[in-house]
């Protein structure tokens, strides 16, 4: 299931990649770094520098199957140059279950337009599509582990077209705003806030949309909600009908065949609209211990699921993604860091229970 490509040696220089911590919650620091990571693949050699196919460069998934961009400067291949370097040759092969599949970009709220074009550019001379989320809306997470987010409406707008104009014509799809909608719906978010957020969401989409080569799928939360009924009419207003399609299980652990089968019931609401599933931490399903209002977050004994693809066998579900990016925390419990941030001992979990 999981191929053997192997990981830059940009890595072994420690070259960090612009989630150096948690998405849209990072710093201008980070995120100048993450934009000059991804403008540096350039440099990033295919060749083999004699040690072997371990040492050698991550490459591209095969595009007929997975046009995603693979960044080669990401923390699990850095991660993995370092456990080989330590001489932890075990260590080193199971982060290369990660390092070498198509992850998000999550884009960060300072540099966003410097961040998207350097993502974007890396991922068209790769050939390749890059894969970005937007998480940066006003009231975000309700303020929890992830919260935060653009200050007011104006500057959520003035954020989202600098993204746009990152991206330009370059091939790029676009996961919008994971939980945005759902916490309108699980009254999470205050009443006052509804209206503007719809407002945001639809005019993201509408101009993310408007580029030459840009797919957007606006978030549709995961199949623990268990209630799309309640969810369709909230996702038209925020501009669903007008996107791509939608995202299901973003960040979350639910199996594919229960993601696919909330995304259908989901779908049939929407006139057919298709969706995208992700499949990054899903291998082993949603764990079911401990509180029951913390088990997504940093659950025990979970696994990577289907690597990303776009054959999926189902005309309605358009790709199997890694949205969330394997071996970054969901926030600080069980022994977590800070929502975002890498946490190797996650990510070897994830890469050993893997099928």
């Amino acid at each position: 299931m999981y191929g053997s490509t192997p990981i830059c040696r940009a890595a072994d220089r420690g070259t960090g990649s612009k989630r150096t911590t948690a998405p849209a919650r990072t710093g201008l620091r980070a995120a100048a770094l993450g934009a000059a990571a991804a403008l540096l693949l350039a440099g990033c050699s295919s060749s083999d520098d004699g040690g072997g196919e371990e040492s050698a460069p991550v490459r591209q998934q095969p595009k007929a199957a997975d046009p995603f961009w693979v960044n080669p400067d990401g923390k699990a291949a850095a991660q993995a140059a370092g456990y080989r370097g330590d001489g932890q040759d075990e260590e080193a092969g199971l982060l290369r279950r990660i390092a070498e599949q198509p992850a998000a970009e999550w884009i960060g709220q300072e540099n966003a337009e410097q961040q998207a074009r350097g993502f974007t550019e890396a991922a068209a001379k790769a050939d390749r599509r890059a894969l970005l989320v937007l998480y940066n809306i006003p009231h975000r997470d309700c303020g929890n582990y992830s919260g935060g987010g653009a200050a007011d409406g104006d500057a959520y707008r003035g954020w989202v077209e600098q993204v746009a104009g990152g991206i330009g014509d370059r091939p790029a799809t676009v996961v919008l705003e994971p939980d945005a909608v759902l916490h309108l719906v699980d009254g999470c978010t205050p009443g006052e806030f509804h209206e503007e957020r719809f407002d945001l969401l639809k005019g993201a989409v509408e101009r993310l949309g408007a580029l030459k080569d840009t797919e957007v799928y606006l978030d549709a939360g995961n199949a623990g909600w268990g209630k799309p009924d309640q969810l369709f009419e909230p996702l038209k207003r925020a501009g669903a009908e007008q996107a791509d399609g939608f995202a299901v299980n973003v960040s979350n652990f639910y199996g594919t065949a229960q993601s696919v089968a909330y995304g259908k019931q989901l779908s049939a609401k929407l006139g057919g609209k298709p969706f995208v599933v992700d499949t990054s931490r899903n291998g082993n399903g949603p764990y079911t211990g401990g509180d029951p209002k913390e088990r997504w977050c940093n659950p025990p004994g979970r696994a990577l699921g289907e690597p990303p693809t776009v054959k999926t066998g189902d005309p309605l579900v358009k790709a199997y993604l890694w949205v969330k990016r394997p071996g970054e925390s969901d926030g600080t419990c069980k022994g977590g860091p800070k929502a975002g941030e890498w946490w190797p001992q996650y990510a070897l979990g994830l890469a050993k229970g893997a099928k």
